[in-house]
């Protein structure tokens, strides 16, 4: 089974640089230790209409995507709700949540010594992180039991998308990432090896090693080649990585093709590089 897995990373917090994001880094990390890649990534503020838009496409899309915050249940919290609006299904308190969430309330009275009120107003409050879409499915939270939430989307070239709703707290996120991976999509860990083979070019015009890049995907249509510019850092002279990624045995008879043509045109060059992507 072949999936696309992207993510969406929401609050307004990240995007004013009052937090910094570090859910990007670390859903590249887990998905690279399952030798699973991203191919997408966006970030979103706390506003209900363009959480819902973003969502509509991504539910449309067939891809596998993780959401990351605004699942809680204070006003500028909209994801729950914007999911629903995506999707055109009312939202409910699913049942299992609503479990989940009073034993973390039990959990907390008992600590406190007190007795369990589940009428008392912030116990009641609190059952609204367990309103999701109707036909949501939980996603538990070992950290304090308080559960995401998953919701089907669309199935495109026989894939069946969906987007897993998580919070934003990464002690809560990353681990519930990690076991919607292996509990969902174990089936497409490891399938296939990516190899990438690149060098520094140096002195060179990205204009004039396009056509050789354009020529070569043509030629080798399993790898993809790719340029980095960089104009130099720590006293290192400008340049542009150029390399080629794909599968070994494609990379094999690609890369050595590019190699050529750079050696033809007196191409200034690094070592090469080579990175197992997974």
């Amino acid at each position: 089974m072949s999936y696309r897995f992207s993510v969406l990373i929401i609050g307004d917090e990240i995007l004013s640089g009052k937090r910094q994001d570090g859910h990007l880094a670390k859903a590249i990390e887990i998905l690279a230790e399952r030798g699973l890649q991203l191919t997408g990534a966006e970030y979103a503020g706390d506003d209900l209409p363009g959480i819902a838009a973003r969502l509509e496409r991504l539910f449309a899309s067939g891809d596998q995507v993780f959401s990351f915050g605004g699942i809680g249940a204070t006003p500028d919290d909209h994801t729950r709700q914007a999911a629903a609006l995506a999707l055109g299904q009312p939202l409910a308190l699913h049942p299992q949540a609503a479990e989940r969430i009073r034993e973390r309330m039990q959990d907390m009275a008992r600590d406190k010594g007190e007795a369990f009120d589940p009428e008392r107003a912030d116990n009641r409050q609190r059952l609204q992180m367990g309103v999701f879409p109707a036909q949501a499915q939980i996603i538990e939270n070992p950290y304090n039991k308080i559960p995401g939430f998953s919701c089907a989307g669309a199935t495109v070239n026989g894939v069946g998308g969906w987007v897993h709703f998580l919070p934003g707290f990464p002690v809560m996120a990353w681990p519930m990432m990690a076991a919607v991976l292996d509990a969902r999509y174990r089936d497409a860990f490891h399938l296939q090896a990516v190899t990438e083979r690149s060098v520094k070019v140096y002195g060179a015009m990205e204009s004039a090693l396009t056509p050789w890049m354009v020529e070569l995907e043509a030629q080798f249509p399993a790898v993809k080649v790719f340029s980095l510019p960089s104009v130099g850092h720590a006293g290192e002279e400008a340049h542009i990585e150029l390399g080629v990624k794909g599968p070994p045995e494609a990379v094999a008879q690609a890369w050595p093709v590019l190699q050529g043509r750079l050696h033809q045109n007196g191409a200034r060059m690094s070592a090469e590089m080579v990175r197992e992507i997974r």
